[in-house]
């Protein structure tokens, strides 16, 4: 089904300042819209690698009195919630949102109303549950209402965020060019519909049973686990692997998308990107069924059926997601033999696919039980992975699609470096983290308060902890800076840069066959698609090959 529906009419307003203010908070234009989730992503990203910073820096010490020591737990809230949901999703969510309409051909996002209300939910339940942990009233809290709070604002942002997501796959499913069918669909936007379609298969679940949270905290007839502690036990899954690798799945198209531009050529073969890119969403199994899939720490003293009840679903959860992982990054380093031309994007989403691919396999070794990882901060080490091969992927869609946006373009002496230094940090915050896992640090600070103990950080293990903690810490400040670097240059860049011109990468795809910056309406004509590279097709030495 394709269908170009025009630019749902935005609220008149008044000319000036307040108009512009206003033109933004009332928008339906899907350019906006993403745009608003970045940003404030991009916002919620600093004070998280801030706080991210402090509590490794915290762990490495057990005498440190850097943090109060009644503070911890609901800063490590803090930081787990806010790079999952404040940062993680919505900043691949919005890069969606903002640029597979263009990819499309279509001059609207479906049910754009919908999508910029799913924006401001999610935004209202963000600001809140920040409130409530600030008052003591996150996982663990001391502060019954803020508890209270807590869960309701998060269950609020998620369903914002699942409601721009159905938008977005409304969009992908039924607003398309004539003849872009859905093998002629860009890498990116079929990453985003595979994102999408998990999300709505994986948030409404999270939400749900943070909506029995609160019922049952609120009435403790419901169940036993009725306590602050109730919400990580009900409601953790959402906060880790394998339910943020599916956060991290647009990744991947990007880096197809960009490779394919980079190289100048037919990204091939491309059913069977497509198909591992697809893979990867499998991972959604192990939300939907909201406990851990794992093979048994006594593996091999089990019988032959009990082995298959283990290894059949850890099959599906983790080595499926793997295969495409490992199919999607190794056809996109294949291209590469043809001497692309090198750009910041390309190296931002060539570093970002490698690490999602190494987290993807991480997250299966966690849930190995052999291994003895399981309540260890490899998993920690796993999901700071996922998160930073977000980021550095989002830094890389910015350059790659800024022009489109604000009709700029990032200088690539400038940018390109820092997709180094964003490895170098995304390396030091994980890595240090997995090697002390396997050295059995306990993960985050909750065993040690749930124990009791009078210091949240005091604990032992065989490896030399201040050293792996602090490397972490390192990273973070080093992620820090990076992003501070990259967003400075972008705001420089884009607001005094050089004017980039409609299609500066001598695109595939249909984003660059129109005007740099894209009007409201994004397409002045209706473009008539015959193959998977619309854009190459018109360009001299090229043919249509779908």
């Amino acid at each position: 089904m394709t269908t170009i529906d025009t630019h749902a009419p935005g609220a008149a307003v008044s000319s000036g300042r307040l108009a512009a203010v206003a033109e933004w908070i009332t928008s339906t234009d899907h350019k906006k819209i993403g745009r608003l989730y970045v940003g404030t992503a991009a916002l919620g990203l600093l004070g998280s690698l801030v706080v991210a910073a402090l509590l490794a820096f915290e762990r490495a010490d057990s005498a440190s009195n850097l943090l109060p020591q009644e503070s911890l737990t609901q800063l490590f809230s803090t930081y787990r919630f806010g790079l999952t949901y404040v940062v993680m999703l919505p900043l691949m969510l919005g890069l969606a949102v903002a640029v597979v309409p263009l990819q499309l051909g279509a001059r609207s996002l479906t049910f754009p109303r919908v999508a910029a209300a799913g924006f401001w939910a999610w935004l209202i339940g963000v600001v809140l549950s920040v409130v409530a942990i600030c008052a003591n009233g996150g996982p663990n809290g001391g502060n019954s209402r803020f508890v209270d709070l807590f869960t309701l604002a998060s269950g609020l942002a998620l369903v914002g965020l699942a409601a721009t997501a159905l938008s977005l796959a409304s969009s992908i499913l039924t607003n398309r060019a004539p003849g872009m069918n859905m093998r002629r669909v860009p890498f990116f936007a079929w990453s985003a519909l595979v994102m999408s379609l998990t999300l709505l298969v994986v948030l409404p679940i999270v939400a749900g049973d943070l909506l029995f949270v609160f019922l049952a905290h609120k009435y403790p007839s419901i169940s036993e686990l009725s306590g602050n502690r109730a919400l990580g036990r009900w409601a953790g899954f959402g906060y880790t692997q394998p339910t943020t690798l599916l956060f991290a799945i647009p990744v991947l198209g990007l880096l197809a998308d960009v490779v394919a531009t980079a190289t100048n050529t037919r990204l091939r073969p491309r059913g069977v990107v497509l198909a591992g890119i697809g893979l990867v969403g499998t991972a959604m199994f192990g939300a939907a069924v909201q406990s851990p899939v794992v093979i048994r720490a006594g593996f091999s003293g089990l019988t032959g059926g009990q082995k298959l009840s283990d290894l059949i679903p850890f099959a599906f959860v983790h080595l499926l997601p793997l295969l495409g992982a490992l199919v999607a990054v190794a056809t996109a380093a294949g291209a590469l033999r043809t001497k692309p031309t090198i750009s910041a994007p390309l190296l931002f989403a060539l570093v970002a696919g490698i690490i999602t691919l190494e987290a993807t396999a991480a997250s299966a070794l966690n849930h190995v039980g052999p291994a003895g990882l399981v309540g260890t901060t490899f998993e920690e080490g796993t999901w700071l992975g996922a998160v930073y091969a977000v980021v550095l992927a989002a830094m890389g869609a910015v350059a790659y699609w800024g022009p489109k946006w604000w009709g700029r373009s990032m200088p690539l002496k400038a940018t390109a470096p820092l997709a180094l230094l964003g490895l170098l940090g995304a390396t030091l915050a994980a890595l240090p983290m997995m090697i002390a896992g396997f050295a059995d640090q306990p993960g985050g600070v909750f065993p040690a308060i749930v124990a009791g103990e009078d210091n949240a950080t005091n604990f032992t293990y065989s490896g030399p902890k201040e050293l792996w903690n602090t490397l972490s810490g390192a990273g973070h400040v080093l992620m820090l800076l990076t992003v501070l670097a990259f967003v400075a240059l972008a705001l420089r860049s884009f607001t005094k840069g050089e004017y980039a011109g409609d299609d500066p990468w001598n695109g595939h795809t249909l984003e660059w066959a129109t005007t740099s910056p894209a009007p409201a309406d994004n397409f002045a004509d209706v473009h008539i698609v015959h193959s998977a590279e619309p854009l190459l097709d018109l360009k001299p030495s090229n043919r249509s090959d779908a």
